[in-house]
Formats: C-alpha cells, structure tokens, sequence
C-alpha cells in the first residue's frame, strides 16, 4: 500500500456503502475498522488491509455464483 511518512494510507474509493454485516461494499473494511483506522500503528493497519482483501475476495466468489 502506499504510505505517507512510513503510514499506511487509508484503503478509502469514496464509494462507501455499509451491507447488512456492517462491511463497506468500497474498501471492504469493517466499520470498526474503518472507525479504528487513524489510532491504529502499521501492524494493525496491515491486518486489517489483508482482511478486508480477504472479505473481498470472498465477495467476487459469491458474485459469480
């Protein structure tokens, strides 16, 4: 991801919309995640960027189905 000063910056499209599970259908982050994102370090930042790839993965797989 890129960083600014060392810092991971924000997955953030702009493109949010929260579904049923309270994960945004832009970035795929939580919204605890995404409330988290400015007090959180790099390590955490990281965890939550290989999550949020992960939910979106899964989405494209439910997508083609």
């Amino acid at each position: 991801m890129n960083s600014n000063r060392g810092r991971i910056t924000s997955p953030c499209i702009r493109n949010c919309c929260l579904n049923e599970d309270n994960i945004c259908l832009g970035c795929f982050r939580s919204l605890t995640e995404i409330i988290s994102w400015t007090q959180a370090d790099n390590e955490t930042l990281q965890k939550i960027l290989n999550n949020a790839e992960q939910r979106r993965q899964k989405h494209k797989q439910k997508s083609f189905f």
